[in-house]
């Protein structure tokens, strides 16, 4: 069983795109711009903002960071998007969730300019991804097809299960394994034999936000494990995957934490540099 290092992983892509910025910032004088709004204390939030932050310095980005206070309405908050869309130097614009009540997340994320959405939620993104043309690309997927690429596992041909189906995790996963190749199944809590289903697979993806849902008798010999879930259990973070019983028989396995969540702040700096190149025809 071969343990799938995330944190290895995504420093191999944060020294490439920091490599990238530098030479970039040799050449044109400019470096990709970073925006991160905040509304409120959410603690969750505030840690994600706060190690977005360090990572933007640590890499050479310009950080802009836009906290909110949580009694904001929809309309200021609107205005603000506005101005960072109309911004030249701010390439990627991330509105971190949830919002408070009186705002409407989607209409949010629907005013972002999509050529600044590098969390790849927009509708227009979406489209792009699902005609097999991706521009930006939600960063927790996309990771995880970079670990697959990282420990050289075969995708093509393979039949992957994902377990899950957000427009965040699911869906994307999806849509990018089948272009890759593999033969998908998208699985919910409404699938039938559900255990059948994931127990033919090669490839396992579970983002259903379920503390240890994925057993040992769901896993058949030799299958690569990934897990997406990041749940809080009498005090300890565990994912949606029993770790302990399911590792003897997988072939690879991503632990929580240190799996898969190291990989998503290294792709949203991977797809502002996209937004970057591509807004300054790069």
């Amino acid at each position: 069983m071969t343990l799938i290092d995330g944190k290895v992983v995504a420093a191999k892509v944060k020294e490439r795109v920091a490599g990238e910025v530098q030479a970039l910032q040799e050449k044109t004088g400019k470096v990709p711009g970073l925006a991160v709004v905040q509304v409120g204390e959410d603690p969750a939030s505030t840690v994600y903002v706060r190690n977005k932050n360090k990572t933007c310095d640590a890499m050479g980005f310009k950080n802009y960071s836009l906290h909110l206070p949580e009694t904001i309405s929809e309309k200021e908050l609107l205005g603000h998007i506005e101005d960072l869309n109309a911004n030249d130097e701010v390439n990627g614009i991330l509105v971190q969730l949830p919002l408070p009540d009186q705002i409407d997340s989607d209409k949010v994320l629907k005013a972002l300019d999509p050529a600044k959405d590098v969390d790849g939620f927009h509708p227009v993104n979406v489209g792009y991804l699902t005609t097999g043309a991706p521009q930006l690309v939600p960063c927790t997927p996309a990771g995880i097809m970079e670990m697959l690429a990282h420990y050289e596992i075969p995708v093509e041909g393979k039949h992957a299960v994902v377990i899950g189906r957000s427009n965040i995790v699911g869906k994307p996963m999806a849509l990018l394994l089948l272009m890759k190749n593999a033969t998908v199944t998208v699985c919910h809590s409404r699938t039938q034999d559900l255990v059948g289903m994931a127990r033919s697979a090669d490839i396992v993806v579970a983002a259903i936000g379920r503390p240890r849902f994925v057993t040992a008798d769901m896993v058949k010999e030799g299958a690569v494990v990934i897990d997406v879930g990041i749940n809080r259990v009498d005090g300890k973070l565990v994912g949606d995957v029993a770790f302990d019983a399911v590792a003897p028989k997988a072939s690879h396995i991503t632990p929580v934490p240190g799996g898969v969540g190291p990989m998503t702040i290294a792709m949203l700096m991977d797809n502002t540099l996209r937004a970057f190149k591509a807004a300054n025809g790069l």
